[in-house]
């Protein structure tokens, strides 16, 4: 181990590997560490993003990591207060490092040649997030995707994470997305008060967004993030009527905080 890496003892009996990040600093006094976020690596291989994750000139890291072969590595421990959301906010929350665990996903992403999940890595993800969500107390609406703290900045672990699957399996929410059909479509530039409420219900899942009635880039980064989530087929940044009933439900059914 490199000179200056603290070991630690692994918190899930789930982890095979530690992998020290000295990237890390003390959680913030007095929030409290109730959220996880589900990130992909979006790197070449699965060795490179490890290695960037304990690279000290990187600044980043995270709390897990899990190979595509559904092998985890711990990088940081839980109590410790790891690098991965940046800027972000979600329920008016901006240190959401303070308040979460960050799990890294190893797959290219969107700028690699994004691929699905093997089962192997989704049941690995999924065990360990139970693991975390029955130590930690963790509610399901706050198993979250960094796309949905970081709309503007980040897509990942994106439309072909399996939410679905995890849910199946008692963790996180979701509701059956409704079907695309055509018309009533708000749009970037569009106004009124059909967006007011559109932007009220994203804003009452979790999203950082103004409640005046524009369209405006926010919040069409926004709906791309929720569309990764919960309306898979289409992401487009588009307010259409199956995304607008697919948010309206998840509301509807006390599934947000």
């Amino acid at each position: 181990m490199p000179e200056g890496l603290t070991q630690f003892t692994a918190d899930s009996s789930l982890v095979e590997l530690l992998s020290p990040s000295q990237n890390y600093s003390e959680r913030v006094a007095g929030k409290a560490l109730n959220m996880i976020v589900l990130h992909y690596t979006g790197m070449k291989t699965a060795e490179a993003a490890l290695a960037w994750l304990c690279d000290d000139e990187a600044q980043v890291s995270c709390h897990y990591f899990v190979f595509e072969d559904g092998r985890i590595a711990q990088l940081v421990a839980e109590e410790k207060r790891a690098w991965h959301a940046g800027k972000s906010c979600w329920q008016g929350e901006r240190d959401i490092n303070s308040r979460s665990i960050g799990i890294e996903i190893s797959n290219r992403g969107h700028e690699y040649g994004y691929v699905d999940f093997p089962q192997v890595q989704m049941d690995s993800v999924i065990e360990l997030v139970g693991d975390i969500v029955k130590r930690r107390n963790i509610p399901a609406a706050n198993i979250l995707a960094h796309s949905d703290v970081a709309p503007m900045r980040k897509e990942d672990p994106g439309e072909r994470f399996d939410w679905r699957q995890l849910h199946e399996a008692g963790l996180g929410i979701w509701v059956e997305p409704a079907a695309i059909v055509a018309g009533g479509e708000m749009r970037l530039g569009d106004k009124g008060r059909q967006v007011q409420q559109f932007k009220a219900g994203l804003e009452k899942l979790g999203f950082e967004i103004s409640p005046d009635d524009k369209f405006d880039e926010l919040t069409a980064a926004c709906t791309r993030a929720f569309q990764r989530r919960y309306r898979q087929e289409r992401v487009d940044g588009v307010g259409d009527v199956s995304t607008v009933d697919t948010l309206e439900r998840l509301i509807l059914i006390g599934n947000c905080p």
